[in-house]
């Protein structure tokens, strides 16, 4: 019985390890990665460009302190309301969350969009290469075409290079 645990153990151990190691898993993985690093990249945009460059453009709005603070006072800033220990709804701060989305959204939609226009580009390159390369030759003694790697003639027997 514990030689059947031991076999079943290694056996799921393999079959983890084999798991962890596909393709698809590691992809996953550095996408998260990459995809950790460009959301920051995106907030960034949002936060430092877009929303001032809206706030700019819609007379100073700041999206940040768009709150209802739910004590029933009044606060000036959102900061004010959390360090009087205000609980609040952070509507504006929803805004920018949505524009993040979208804009996050925009950018990998034209990434894939270009990806896949390079992947199209590189299939056609592909399938021309292919259709280049020649896959039957002629028999020097009988002029039948043969397949490029035959050492011997189909239809005369005779022996070719």
């Amino acid at each position: 019985m514990s030689e059947e645990l031991k076999k079943k153990g290694k056996g799921f151990a393999a079959e983890f390890r084999e798991f962890i190691m596909r393709g698809n898993v590691l992809d996953l993985a550095v996408g998260v990665i990459i995809g950790g690093a460009f959301q920051s990249i995106i907030n960034s945009l949002v936060n430092d460009i877009i929303m001032p460059l809206i706030s700019a453009i819609t007379g100073g709005i700041d999206f940040t302190n768009w709150f209802v603070a739910l004590d029933g006072k009044e606060y000036a800033t959102l900061a004010q309301a959390q360090e009087a220990g205000a609980a609040t709804l952070n509507y504006g701060t929803f805004i920018t969350v949505v524009i993040n989305f979208i804009l996050m959204a925009l950018v990998v939609f034209c990434l894939v969009k270009a990806l896949n226009r390079v992947a199209e580009r590189v299939k056609k390159d592909d399938a021309a290469e292919e259709a280049a390369e020649p896959t039957e030759k002629e028999c020097p003694y009988c002029k039948s075409m043969i397949p490029i790697a035959a050492t011997k003639c189909a239809h005369c027997t005779s022996d070719v290079e």
